[in-house]
């Protein structure tokens, strides 16, 4: 395993998208086993294959498992979730507006709503299909990974962005980084 490269936003890999994974063999599994380390050593809940120069529809999330985390999301807490060609198949009609960040956006963040809860379809390390429903902040973070597969940043849909250390602003008064 390795921990690579998360690229930024002048990258044109982060505003393409991603082609299907057709092919599980080892550098697939050796893809997966990097990007899980990657994610968790940034620190970070989600990464996309794209944010580590790879064009793939692959996405891993992993929700915190510390004591606060573990009353919170419960069983959740701590599972890494790999998914091959994400699809959300159902969206409750509830948004939700919450605070993100992007490990190829550091040290800003940003108010986007999502949906309050998802079904999501999608392959397994292995190839095989699954669903998963999820719901608050996992749903989020689902979102949040799959718009990278389709070359959407949080900051393409945000109604407020704004640096890590200064006091929330308008996007209008705060320099955003480029997304080209």
């Amino acid at each position: 395993m390795a921990i690579r490269d998360i690229i930024k936003p002048d990258n044109p890999i982060l505003r393409k998208k991603a082609h299907k994974v057709t092919n599980f063999g080892a550098d697939f599994q050796k893809l997966v086993d990097d990007m899980v380390e990657t994610m968790i050593a940034a620190p970070g809940v989600g990464l996309a294959a794209p944010q580590v120069a790879i064009p793939q529809r692959l996405i891993v999330v992993r929700l915190p498992d510390d004591e606060d985390s573990k009353q919170e999301y419960g069983d959740q807490a701590g599972v890494v979730y790999v998914v091959a060609n994400p699809e959300i198949i159902k969206a409750s009609r509830e948004m939700v507006e919450g605070v993100e960040a992007c490990l190829s956006i550091p040290g800003y963040f940003g108010k986007v709503d999502r949906h309050e809860s998802i079904t999501l379809r999608g392959l397994d390390r292995n190839g095989k299909e699954f669903r998963l429903k999820a719901k608050g902040w996992q749903a989020r973070v689902f979102q949040h990974e799959i718009d990278h597969l389709d070359g959407r940043l949080y900051i393409d849909i945000a109604s407020e962005v704004w640096r890590e250390d200064e006091e929330t602003e308008s996007a209008e008064d705060q320099p955003v980084p480029s997304a080209e």
